[in-house]
């Protein structure tokens, strides 16, 4: 197998898997879904099976604690996003909101495969593209896997200014686009294409 496609497969994989993870933790852990189920199998069960009607705190889940890692600055909290990134779209009505994820995912996965086949996987100038492509297909898939289990994302990281100013709240698998898209930008600097010279006469 080429090395590029090693590279696509063991960053893409690594990021859902992170995500995944730290999501079950965070559920585990922050939440009351999980209580009283001591197997893993269960665990899993109640997290990838159909949601519960909201409760009333607005959420299918119901949280429990949160934990303050910088009391000024940043903590983890459960939340849940049925939007795309940083909640956008999120007051659309379902009917409209899930065939459009569909079709964005089925759209991105098609443009990064197109573009990451291209790659030689052998130019220095390609690293950019060669590891930021990876980062956002697991990314994207990361939180596909969250909307066809349960028709929302699962956020977590939420970064604060003392609870004056608060950045939307986040996940791993945003974090790795946001990442890989950053990649991709350097790329197209990188990669910038040269406008070809005329051929001299002799």
């Amino acid at each position: 197998m080429p090395r590029k496609y090693i590279i696509l497969l063991a960053v893409t994989l690594g990021v859902i898997v992170l995500d995944q993870w730290t999501k079950y933790l965070v559920v585990r852990e922050l939440t009351t879904q999980m209580e009283g189920k001591e197997r893993l199998g269960e665990r899993l069960a109640a997290m990838y099976s159909e949601p519960p009607p909201r409760g009333f705190t607005g959420m299918h889940y119901q949280p429990r604690r949160h934990i303050e890692i910088s009391e000024s600055f940043f903590r983890i909290r459960y939340l849940e996003n049925p939007g795309a990134a940083w909640g956008m779209f999120r007051s659309m009505p379902p009917e409209a909101r899930v065939p459009l994820f569909h079709v964005a995912i089925i759209g991105a996965l098609i443009l990064i495969t197109f573009s990451f086949r291209k790659l030689t996987g052998t130019d220095p100038e390609e690293k950019w593209a060669l590891w930021g492509l990876p980062l956002v297909l697991g990314g994207a898939l990361g939180n596909y896997i969250d909307r066809i289990a349960r028709a929302f994302v699962i956020d977590f990281l939420e970064v604060h200014w003392f609870d004056k100013a608060t950045f939307p709240s986040f996940n791993i698998a945003d974090a790795a686009i946001c990442i890989g898209v950053g990649m991709l930008i350097v790329d197209s600097f990188v990669r910038k294409e040269k406008p070809a010279q005329a051929p001299t006469q002799a």
